[in-house]
C-alpha cells in the first residue's frame, strides 16, 4: 500500500499525532539564545510555551541499519523508530514513549505507545529494555516489528518551544546535543560525543498550512537543511558514511 495512503488511514488512531511538515535549519554562528530573539522577533509573533527540558531518545534500527540508510539517502519513505522520556537520562524512567516515525518526502506521521517505567543504568540497557517492552501491553503488530530491532544509539538535547499568534505554527530549539553509542553484545551504552556548537531550529506545521510557511521562513537569516539527529549519530560511533 502507498505510504501516503497508510498515513490517511492512521488519522482515526488515537496513538497517531496526524501528518505534518518538519522543516530544519541548522545554525552554528549563533547561540540558543541568539536564536530565540530572532523567533521572537518575527511577524508571526511567537511566543515561548512549555517549559525548556532535556529530551533523550533511544533509536531502535535492523542488524544492517535499514533504517539509517533510509533515512541519511533520503529515501522517500522511510521510517526512524525510539523510545523518548524528558529531564534525567539515568534513573528511573518515569513514563517513557514508544514513538514510530514514519515519513513520504516532506510529510510524514507519528504513532506514540506509553510503556511501563524502567530503571536504566550504563550497565544493564539491554535487558532493561527487553523488559520493559514486554509488559507494555503493545498492539501485536508493534511487538513483532521491536523484536526484530536492537538498540543502536542513544541521544540527548535541551529543547525550547514557541507557537505564533495563529497557532498554526510550532518552533523547536535545541542545543546541547550529546550521543551514546550502544553495545548490544556486553549489554551496556557508553562513549559520550558532544555537539555544542550546531542549534537547530525546527518549524513544524500541517499540511493545509504550508503556502504560509516562506513568510515565515523569509524572515530567519538561516538556511533551510537536511538534518537528522539519528543519522549524524549514527556515522559517529559507526563510522558510516552519510
Amino acid at each position: 500500500m502507498n505510504l501516503l495512503k497508510i498515513i490517511e488511514n492512521k488519522q482515526k488512531d488515537t496513538n497517531v499525532i496526524p501528518y505534518r511538515y518538519e522543516r530544519k535549519f541548522i545554525i552554528s554562528e549563533i547561540s540558543a539564545e541568539g536564536v530565540t530573539e530572532i523567533i521572537k522577533n518575527n511577524q508571526y509573533f511567537f511566543k515561548e510555551i512549555y517549559q525548556e527540558r532535556y529530551i533523550n531518545n533511544i533509536y531502535f534500527d535492523t542488524q544492517n541499519l535499514t533504517y539509517y540508510y533510509d533515512n541519511s539517502f533520503g529515501k522517500a519513505q522511510r521510517k526512524k523508530i525510539r523510545i523518548r522520556w524528558y529531564n534525567d537520562l539515568f534513573g528511573e524512567i518515569i513514563n517513557p514513549v514508544l514513538e514510530i516515525k514514519i515519513k513520504n518526502g516532506l510529510l510524514g506521521f507519528k504513532e506514540s505507545y506509553p510503556l511501563k517505567s524502567f530503571n536504566i543504568k550504563s550497565e544493564n540497557l539491554i535487558s532493561e529494555l527487553k523488559k520493559c517492552l514486554r509488559i507494555s501491553e503493545l498492539p501485536e503488530k508493534v511487538n513483532e516489528e521491536m523484536n526484530a530491532l536492537f538498540p543502536v544509539l542513544i541521544n540527548r538535547y535541551k529543547r525550547r518551544y514557541f507557537i505564533d499568534f495563529s497557532k498554526r505554527f510550532r518552533a523547536t530549539i535545541d542545543s546541547e546535543t550529546e550521543y551514546y553509542g550502544v553495545n548490544t553484545k556486553i549489554n551496556l551504552f557508553h562513549n559520550k560525543i558532544s555537539d555544542n556548537k550546531d542549534v537547530i531550529l525546527e518549524l513544524k506545521y500541517q499540511k493545509e498550512n504550508n503556502s504560509d510557511f516562506s513568510a515565515i521562513s523569509t524572515q530567519f537569516p538561516f538556511r533551510m537543511t537536511k538534518n537528522s539527529k539519528y543519522v549524524n549519530g549514527i556515522v559517529l560511533f559507526y563510522k558510516v558514511s552519510i
